[in-house]
């Protein structure tokens, strides 16, 4: 008789094991628990500080709305980043927020998603192809134009001046038109190089070198990200060009601290990307509530130099 019922309570909890794997595996990496909605993310990277900036902000956001994250990189890898869309598709999520690597090569995987009926929401980088339901991004345009006045003020309005771009992104790409319409208004700065710097240091460097050499009087480099900046900066160094000045974007903290340094690194436009995650995860609970989110979502942006950087650190609790 023991037995028996052994083998009947045996049997029991088989069936209720069996009966909650489907439901913990379907949670996964969830990061909101027993989650309403799962949002992919494809994120341009991990390794600069912003983006892991604007992922805290994407989970800080979930958590608030109890959703689930399933959170990749494309590592600045197109066709990796396409495989992570293509398995969002397979999943059938709720949404995809995407960070494009190639604002125009993932426009195809975008048009897969709209196919499938998934919604897409981008942020930092606009895509170009493809629906996407909202764009969270800075304001670019408005920051290029921030470091194009700081640096006519630093040069009295005169100068010769180089720029290091990134050309497939499409938030690089409205920087440094925002930077090229307001240095049209100083008659006496002189663009002499724009050059491609791929948006990492190693590239940046190769491009400031060029640059330096070409130009040994040159005055001063917009560089449209941090890793653009410092590898400028390291160039700049290796050159002795004391008096060049760099103006970035992004301020992270390492940027904050060679323009606390007194560097050849002087300001840069500042991002708030947990914001941006944030304010993307909002945009999302908005339109699966029904409700039509900005088809553009800017989030401000301020220039920072010595001055205000050492004003944060005074600020900041002590630990």
């Amino acid at each position: 008789m023991r037995a028996h019922l052994a083998r009947r309570w045996s049997a029991a909890a088989a069936l209720l094991f069996l009966s909650l794997v489907p439901a913990a595996c379907k949670r996964g990496g969830s990061s909101a628990g027993t989650a309403s909605k799962t949002i992919g993310v494809s994120l341009l990277t991990r390794e600069d500080e912003f983006y892991r900036q604007l992922e805290a902000g994407l989970r800080q956001g979930a958590a608030a709305h109890g959703y689930a994250l399933v959170l990749n990189s494309g590592d600045r890898d197109l066709a990796k980043q396409q495989s992570q869309i293509d398995d969002f598709i397979v999943r059938h999520v709720d949404a995809i927020i995407v960070c494009p690597v190639d604002s125009k090569g993932i426009g195809p995987a975008i048009q897969r998603a709209n196919k499938a009926g998934i919604p897409v929401f981008t942020a930092d980088i606009a895509a170009d192809g493809g629906t996407v339901v909202a764009h969270v991004a800075s304001d670019n345009v408005a920051g290029g134009k921030l470091a194009a006045d700081y640096i006519a003020r630093a040069l009295g309005g005169k100068g010769d001046v180089g720029i290091i771009g990134e050309p497939d992104v499409q938030s690089t790409i409205d920087r440094e038109a925002g930077f090229k319409q307001a240095l049209a208004a100083y008659p006496g700065l002189h663009l002499v190089a724009d050059l491609n710097g791929s948006g990492t240091r190693d590239h940046a460097l190769k491009a400031a070198d060029d640059m330096l050499q070409a130009h040994p009087k040159l005055n001063a480099i917009f560089a449209i990200n941090d890793e653009s900046a410092l590898g400028a900066l390291s160039s700049a160094q290796s050159h002795h060009a004391d008096q060049l000045i760099i103006v970035g974007y992004d301020a992270g903290a390492e940027a904050q601290r060679a323009i606390a340094g007194g560097t050849q690194l002087k300001a840069d436009v500042a991002q708030q990307p947990k914001q941006i995650g944030e304010r993307t995860i909002d945009a999302i609970a908005d339109y699966l509530a029904g409700k039509a989110p900005a088809a553009r979502i800017a989030v401000p942006v301020r220039i920072v130099d010595a001055d205000s950087v050492k004003a944060m650190a005074a600020a900041a609790p002590q630990q």
